[in-house]
């Protein structure tokens, strides 16, 4: 194969990833996978995809690869797809407008502002004056464990504290893979610079585990952090939930079944109220009521794998694992986050849950909708990510200044 042609099949495979990060497409059936995967790491990482591009071209022109026609139009989509990725990233800066825009409608500015050029190195998650703590176990392993899954890991300040916040992070995948090292990363370190433990756990995963497993355990872990309060220096009343994906289904769950004996077998009297929930591109309604979901449905997964049994077999349990069916007045405070590219999990389902909270809910609900963001765009370091962690740190830590001011006032 000549240079000319291989520089054209490049040029190709490029403007794919470009396309994929500036198109929404959804229900694509057996490509959903690779569309997906292409479209996140773009979206996020636009610049790293124009530098490895340009290195490309580079290197392919010093091989004659423009001496011919074939190697000219594939010079022409390649210029074609940077200006493509040029508005992937104007797309990631302008998240700053949208998230300065839903914390004003609360009166509340975000805690710092993000370079252009942030995420450059996105997979370094380490921070000064914050350390990991590994491999915690918060209780006995359980039926369904395939070992390490009753562990979590805490990031927190170095300095020794006490009364300090905290947040727990529930990974996501599908409710079938995922580890408490794999999300959530950015945020937790993020807090802890400001002085607050964050916690991490494994919970037991499908086909082994059957629902409500997955939600059981995180409530293990939360009566498990609030029993080790004094040892981490938290405030056992001030514990925050987040996650993404089924971790943004299991913490909205979380959040909206506190103190539930029905999810927390042998432990009925255990204490697992949450403060505030910053769910992450979560699954709200495993019924799909509202038919968002379409020839997409995730239906069949749930039924084979995480509940092992249908609708029809089992409509208690299946309204029951719906974070939407137990919207109530008294729900904490909520940010929902969502991108609008997402195809796994369809912007419409978060909108439709954050109606729903502000139908009911008598604390705030924030809603935070990040155009051209793709599913899991937070779990590593980029400029849209990083907007929304900024977010994610205000709302939080506006909840928290309002719960002291309310215990100083008593």
């Amino acid at each position: 194969m000549t240079a000319p042609t291989l520089f054209l099949l490049v040029s190709l495979v490029g403007a794919a990833f470009t396309v994929s990060a500036l198109v929404q497409a959804r229900r694509l059936a057996a490509f959903s996978l690779p569309y997906f995967m292409g479209a996140w790491l773009t979206g996020e990482l636009p610049l790293h995809h124009l530098a490895w591009q340009a290195a490309a071209t580079l290197a392919f022109g010093a091989f004659g690869a423009f001496e011919s026609a074939a190697g000219l139009f594939g010079l022409a989509i390649t210029f074609a797809s940077w200006t493509g990725l040029l508005v992937v990233h104007g797309k990631a800066i302008a998240a700053r407008e949208a998230t300065r825009g839903v914390l004003a409608e609360h009166g509340l500015v975000p805690d710092g502002d993000v370079s252009p050029w942030h995420g450059l190195r996105p997979f370094r998650m380490k921070r000064p004056g914050v350390e990991i703590l590994r491999g915690r176990e918060y209780g006995p392993s359980l039926p369904g464990d395939k070992g390490r899954r009753n562990e979590l890991d805490i990031v927190r300040p170095r300095e020794p504290g006490s009364g300090r916040p905290a947040l727990l992070q529930v990974h996501g995948g599908g409710w079938v893979m995922g580890e408490k090292e794999q999300q959530g990363q950015p945020l937790m370190h993020h807090l802890a610079e400001r002085g607050w433990v964050c916690f991490a756990p494994n919970y037991r995963l499908s086909p082994k585990a059957t629902f409500p497993d997955h939600i059981v355990d995180v409530k293990r872990a939360l009566v498990w952090i609030r029993e080790h309060a004094e040892e981490f220096g938290i405030d056992p009343d001030f514990i925050a939930v987040t996650g993404g994906s089924a971790g943004g289904h299991l913490a909205a769950l979380s959040a909206l079944s506190q103190n539930d004996p029905a999810f927390q077998p042998g432990f009925e009297q255990g204490d697992t109220r949450i403060s505030a929930a910053v769910p992450f591109y979560g699954v709200y309604d495993f019924l799909d009521r509202d038919g968002i979901r379409g020839s997409q449905t995730m239906a069949p997964l749930l039924a084979k794998l995480v509940l092992k049994c249908t609708p029809e077999e089992n409509p208690e349990l299946w309204d029951a694992a719906s974070p939407l069916s137990r919207v109530s007045t008294d729900a904490p405070p909520f940010l929902v986050v969502q991108g609008t590219h997402d195809s796994l999990v369809f912007v419409e389902e978060a909108r439709r849950f954050v109606e729903a909270l502000r139908e009911k809910s008598k604390s705030p609900v924030l809603y935070l909708e990040l155009d051209g963001a793709q599913h899991a765009f937070e779990v590593f370091h980029s400029v849209r990510s990083a907007h929304a962690i900024h977010a994610a740190t205000t709302f939080l830590e506006d909840v928290h200044r309002g719960y002291r001011e309310l215990a100083e006032r008593d």
